[in-house]
């Protein structure tokens, strides 16, 4: 244990943020910051994808819906092997570590949230979308002013759950050097060399102490949902008792 502390008081820095500022941003600082551009890049794109996966148009729904098994079906290691080695062919030139992490996570992220969405669009009873239509509303008004705004609502704690998993994801960026929280837990162990055990364990507890810290928000962002829910029925039912 002393080791552990001793390890964490001469590297807690670098696991922390890297080289910043004297370098480049690292370490758990870049770890979270890929997890939260990742979640915000394709959270609209998943939207889209989600609403696609709804539709009553094979043009609109049988290529979206290739797409998204063809990505759910790879991992995510795959994906950036591809991106990393393929994009640069395609684009005529080379594209950074932190560049080709952040896409492939975005593709892989699309697929997965763009599932949610589409399972949350069809969970709206469709008698809402049936009344929201009788009213003169077009498809996207529905969408867009009846079912999203509930389907998103009630999907909070499945896109958390989410989050969380881009957070363990961005551990992959280590396999092509992107100085994320394990590689840098990898250029601490190189250094200390007779110590892999002690360096790795604080990596462990670092990930998990996040991850147990998104799922305790994830749990109370259910209960309060659920709550919300259970209030919301009762005022229904006492506004249905009183005209009666």
């Amino acid at each position: 244990m002393t080791e552990v502390f001793q390890i964490l008081h001469d590297y807690g820095l670098l696991l922390l943020v890297g080289q910043f500022p004297l370098g480049p941003l690292g370490g758990l600082a870049l770890t979270l910051c890929l997890a939260v551009a990742g979640l915000a890049i394709s959270f609209p794109l998943a939207v889209l994808v989600g609403m696609a996966r709804t539709s009553s148009h094979a043009v609109i729904y049988l290529p979206v819906s290739l797409a998204v098994h063809l990505v759910r079906g790879l991992p995510v290691l795959m994906i950036i092997f591809w991106a990393y080695f393929i994009v640069p062919l395609v684009i005529g030139h080379s594209v950074s570590a932190l560049t080709t992490v952040l896409c492939a996570l975005v593709v892989y992220e699309l697929a997965f949230t763009g599932e949610v969405i589409r399972a949350g669009i069809q969970a709206i009873p469709k008698g809402q979308i049936e009344a929201a239509s009788s009213l003169g509303l077009n498809v996207f008004q529905v969408m867009r002013r009846v079912v999203l705004p509930q389907a998103l609502f009630h999907m909070l704690p499945s896109i958390l759950n989410r989050f969380i998993s881009l957070v363990k994801n961005t551990s992959l960026g280590y396999i092509i050097s992107l100085n994320e929280l394990t590689y840098s837990a990898y250029q601490i162990n190189i250094q200390l060399l007779t110590k892999p055990f002690q360096v790795y364990t604080i990596l462990a507890i670092t990930y998990f102490l996040i991850c147990w810290s998104l799922g305790q928000a994830m749990t109370r962002l259910e209960q309060r949902i659920q709550a919300r829910r259970e209030r919301t029925a009762a005022h229904v039912k006492s506004t249905i008792t009183v005209s009666a």
